[in-house]
């Protein structure tokens, strides 16, 4: 049986289902809501986004889809990503459970259609620099560890000339845009508890980086912010 084969258990095809069909619609399951154009768009966004980067990345580090796959299960993960990395992934799928709550009950009135124009162009941003970090770092993990296995060394290229976790930065902007997009001031709660877990997870996979990768603590020193250029 090929590596490849390997990753395909019933297991994997449920959590691709739910990433790529029930995260993807939320706003609408939640709502009842299905001629909603913004859902729509952030769902193809969403979709698109997720197969793109994924093959592209796949193409140029074969093993990094096996490495993600596989990730939770990783017994040298860090244990406080134990909690933290599912809670990211709670944390986005809350925004849109809290935003299609809030479009069938109608609690926030609409932004207008220049802000939903300019939130989608940040979304679509946000997603194609977090896949550039993707496909450009094959140590790009699901879970916060040290991969002596797969010989783990500083990427220093692409976007992390940049910032040192672009990754994170990409999903900040598109965090922030999504409650605009889908008309909904209550989504900013969740948004903003996600942004400080966001926040959280990269000071401490930073620290990790700087004692535990060799060459990390020199990289931080050229490349001196670790989400946003000139603040931090």
């Amino acid at each position: 049986m090929t590596a490849q084969a390997k990753l395909i258990t019933p297991r994997i095809l449920v959590r691709l289902f739910i990433v790529i069909v029930v995260v993807p619609l939320a706003p609408m399951i939640i709502s009842g809501v299905w001629d909603w154009w913004e859902a729509w768009a952030y769902a193809m966004v969403n979709v698109l986004g997720f197969i793109i980067s994924r093959v592209l990345a796949a193409r140029r580090n074969p093993d990094i889809i096996a490495e993600r796959a596989r990730s939770m299960e990783m017994q040298d993960a860090k244990p406080w990503d134990k909690i933290l990395s599912p809670a990211l992934a709670f944390g986005g799928l809350l925004i849109l459970i809290v935003a299609g709550a809030d479009k069938g009950f109608g609690w926030s009135a609409p932004f207008s259609l220049n802000a939903k124009i300019a939130s989608l162009s940040v979304i679509i941003l946000g997603y194609a620099f977090g896949s550039w970090a993707l496909i450009e770092n094959r140590f790009f993990s699901g879970v916060v560890r040290i991969q002596t296995d797969r010989g783990h060394h500083v990427v220093t290229t692409g976007p992390y000339r940049l910032v040192r976790h672009p990754g994170y930065a990409g999903a900040l902007w598109t965090y922030l845009a999504m409650p605009v997009l889908l008309d909904s001031l209550w989504a900013f709660i969740p948004t903003v508890l996600l942004i400080a877990i966001l926040v959280l997870r990269t000071s401490l996979e930073d620290r990790t980086l700087q004692a535990e990768l060799p060459g990390y603590r020199e990289y931080a020193k050229r490349t001196r912010y670790r989400l946003f250029p000139g603040i931090w």
